[in-house]
């Protein structure tokens, strides 16, 4: 259903994004924020999923800058070499940047939503924390959500997908999370790993995925979508 253009970013980078036209009557914008492995098939079948809802969907190449094209596997150098991109060589504000400057191209047509994964979903959290120009986000499994971004308040309804047998997110620090009891936030923990969105991972749990797409969808549609 989509393809991949080639939007100019806040910093002057060109960068892919894989775009995807809605189907049928528009709803609104998604920003779909990819794993740490690049905007993968898997990526790629989720933003046609959202644009099969009505949404037209951007999802940036997050690392094009240091590795164009960049697409992993799951295990094995593939694997080193995401991790390296993500924790060590490329900046993780860069990627809110990048992320604002997809909200910016979509904001005018109509309301913006943010959805991410993994990495990607520690950027949706960051952007309910700052961006005024989104109606809603849906962070699933975003390490830094607990830690690094769990005292500011996001000004914008965001709501968190988590694992409760993720050995990467500690269930403490989700509970520390949850007293938190921002305002805007509603947190959810399933019985599930890590990943358990993912189709292409061994922590796949079909029914967390569906009720977790289930509960986004009807945030996206309460706040205008």
């Amino acid at each position: 259903m989509g393809e991949m253009i080639r939007m100019t970013m806040s910093d002057g980078a060109e960068i892919g994004v894989y775009h995807a036209e809605p189907d049928g009557k528009r709803r609104g914008g998604v920003v779909l924020l990819q794993e740490i492995f690049g905007v993968t098939e898997h990526i790629r079948e989720l933003a046609d999923e959202y644009a099969g809802e009505g949404y037209e969907v951007l999802s940036p190449a997050l690392f094009d800058r240091e590795h164009p094209g960049f697409e992993s596997g799951y295990s094995g150098e593939d694997f080193a070499r995401a991790v390296q991109l993500a924790r060590e060589i490329h900046p993780f504000q860069l990627s809110v940047d990048d992320t604002l400057s997809c909200i910016e191209a979509l904001k005018n047509e109509g309301p913006v939503f943010v959805v991410g994964y993994c990495y990607g979903g520690s950027i949706a959290w960051r952007v309910a924390q700052i961006s005024p120009d989104i109606a809603a986000a849906s962070s699933y499994y975003g390490s830094l959500v607990p830690t690094q971004f769990k005292d500011e308040a996001p000004i914008r309804p965001v709501i968190a997908h988590f694992g409760r047998f993720d050995a990467g997110i500690p269930m403490e620090g989700v509970e520390a999370l949850i007293e938190k009891g921002h305002p805007m936030a509603q947190v959810y923990v399933y019985e599930a790993g890590h990943g358990f969105n993912s189709d292409r991972r061994k922590d796949y749990h079909p029914a967390s995925a569906e009720l977790a797409l289930e509960r986004t969808l009807a945030l996206f549609k309460a706040c205008g979508g």
